[in-house]
């Protein structure tokens, strides 16, 4: 269990590679009643094209997943009856059997996108965001697979990959992001990271000690920044492991496989001409 491995007294729990300044979320899911305001408040402040509503046969979810032009996606996680599959007679607090959770960019320390990015599309901001600039961004689609979260999306529209900006031109402006300020519960906190941080370790303590022990942060060197990654600058509270809202547990930037697969790939060619050699010379 994932917040059972929170709670051993790893030094790494709460703590990211966050630049100094910093800005990011932190997003408390134990709080989001699943409005969509963010979704909303998102797409109407970056212009973004409406979802092709319906019901997907799974979810109460008719957005379904991030893409390019949804950058922020409420995701429903309907667990409604135990593994026996009876329906649950008592529930505990906090989204025990209905889990919601506004997901986006991460925003992360250490970025595959931008390092996979070619052209120099992606960059890091002043606020240690990182951002896909349009009017450079060729279309290859090399940040898509480079992405351990599955975030920047090529677009059916103008072929160019989108994600999540952190509204960027609101916070030239000294504003925070549409889709916390429009959040009615304060799901959704913008700030420095390194406040959210603590910010995110005393609620998560306040959880546990009202009886939510699953509590845990995703998103910080323990859990969710793993594998290079160095940490989200917009990370989580979860009550459930990371598989349950679609996130990977110890996610790793695709980079880091490269020398591997290399020497790998090296060690069978050699093999295989050694073996060429060997038949050719019983012959």
């Amino acid at each position: 269990m994932v917040s059972a491995s929170v709670s051993s007294g790893d030094p790494s729990v709460g703590t990211t590679g966050a630049r100094p300044g910093a800005l990011g979320f932190l997003t408390d899911t134990t709080l989001c009643i699943g409005c969509k305001a963010c979704e909303v408040a998102c797409k109407q402040w970056n212009q973004l094209p409406m979802d092709d509503f319906g019901f997907t046969g799974y979810s109460y979810d008719n957005t379904g997943d991030l893409g390019a032009t949804t950058w922020r996606h409420v995701a429903f996680i309907e667990r409604v009856s135990d593994r026996e599959g009876r329906r649950p007679t008592r529930l505990k607090a906090f989204q025990s059997n209905w889990l919601m959770m506004s997901d986006v960019c991460k925003h992360c320390v250490y970025a595959g996108c931008l390092e996979a990015c070619p052209t120099g599309a992606i960059v890091r901001t002043e606020f240690d965001t990182v951002v896909i600039q349009q009017d450079i961004c060729n279309g290859c689609g090399y940040c898509v697979p480079a992405c351990p979260f599955g975030v920047p999306a090529l677009s059916l529209t103008d072929g160019k990959a989108h994600k999540c900006t952190l509204c960027y031109d609101r916070l030239k402006d000294g504003l925070e992001p549409a889709c916390a300020k429009a959040c009615p519960t304060d799901s959704i906190q913008f700030g420095p990271v390194e406040q959210l941080m603590e910010r995110a370790k005393r609620r998560v303590a306040d959880l546990r000690q009202q009886g939510v022990t699953e509590a845990y942060i995703y998103g910080d060197r323990a859990v969710g920044g793993t594998g290079g990654i160095e940490g989200l600058n917009a990370f989580f509270i979860l009550t459930a492991p990371p598989e349950v809202y679609n996130l990977p547990a110890r996610p790793e930037l695709p980079q880091r496989k490269v020398l591997p697969a290399f020497l790998s790939t090296a060690l069978a060619a050699l093999g295989l001409g050694l073996a060429a050699l060997f038949s050719l010379w019983r012959r």
